[in-house]
């Protein structure tokens, strides 16, 4: 057993010295998840504490359950996790595919220099501030903007997009998309770049048509990463942030902008109950690791590797 250990140990070591540039490499990502994501860890403590500041993570008084039940008996529990979902299913059933479309279209674009010239354009909304695009939203959708004077040239009627609850979530969902449809794209270009072109030349010889190619070769050669980035995306379905939520909403739409990342944010940052935000955190990381093995389980019962 002593000696097995020791072969193991030296070969472990001579692997790191082999590839000691590569763990170097890896050095500044590894500590980056350490400090930043594992270390932050233990404080969900304070979920199940009466935390004060001024005593401590430690010395504040263990109250076990207590914000989680307050939080599930809360009336406006109900009303966040509704809107939570229902922004959560509009982001994946319009949001999750435009990426697969948009990269779908430039692959079949044939001119290499115009397929970048698109993407550069298709790029440029990512590094765009989301302050910066409500910016431009709130120009364009407030009384006197041009989308506002199109809607009463066409219609007769003036039309609060900005202070409309039902227009709520469209118009996120629609600044979403236009914000990171072109970087999302990325990835299923990577994998689209893995396609032998002799697949394409041979069903070409078979009499197959682009409809026929795009169903029998380009659509199963990224569906791992279709698959793959599904069930990353379940592990989000209650995160919403709550920088773009809080910039959009308003007294008007507050009905409908309210998540549990932005309530998160109103007890904790504004109103200082770190204890009852903190249960709230920790209740949609407990969904969220639910969803995610509940993907993956179902990922390898379609025969996709999944996750893990």
């Amino acid at each position: 057993m002593t000696v097995n250990a020791r072969t193991r140990g030296a070969r472990v070591s001579a692997h790191i010295i082999r590839d000691r540039w590569l763990y170097l490499l890896a050095l500044p990502g590894f500590v980056y998840f350490v400090v930043f994501k594992y270390l932050p860890m233990w404080g969900v403590i304070i979920g199940f504490k009466e935390y004060v500041p001024f005593l401590g993570v430690m010395g504040s008084k263990w109250v076990g359950l207590k914000w989680f039940r307050y939080f599930f008996s809360n009336p406006i529990f109900q009303r966040l996790f509704s809107n939570t979902l229902l922004l959560s299913i509009m982001n994946i059933l319009f949001f999750f595919p435009a990426p697969i479309l948009l990269a779908l279209l430039l692959n079949e674009v044939r001119s290499a220099r115009y397929k970048k010239l698109v993407q550069t354009f298709l790029y440029i909304p990512h590094f765009i501030s989301i302050v910066i695009v409500c910016s431009i939203t709130y120009v364009m959708f407030n009384s006197t903007g041009i989308v506002s004077k199109m809607t009463v040239a066409l219609t007769g009627r003036s039309i609060g997009y900005l202070t409309s609850a039902a227009a709520f979530r469209p118009m996120i969902i629609g600044q979403t998309i236009w914000k990171e449809t072109g970087w999302g794209t990325i990835i299923f270009l990577a994998a689209l770049a893995g396609v032998e072109q002799e697949q394409y030349e041979a069903a070409m010889c078979d009499g197959a048509g682009r409809w026929r190619q795009l169903w029998h070769i380009t659509l199963p050669a990224i569906r791992s990463t279709i698959v793959l980035l599904f069930v990353l995306r379940m592990g989000s379905v209650l995160d919403t942030g709550y920088e773009h939520l809080l910039l959009m909403s308003n007294a008007m739409n507050r009905s409908v902008s309210q998540t549990f990342d932005v309530f998160v944010y109103q007890q904790g940052i504004q109103s200082g109950q770190y204890s009852y935000a903190t249960a709230i955190g920790l209740f949609k990381s407990v969904v969220s690791v639910t969803l995610v093995v509940s993907a993956n389980a179902v990922a390898h019962r379609l025969g996709e590797p999944g996750l893990y």
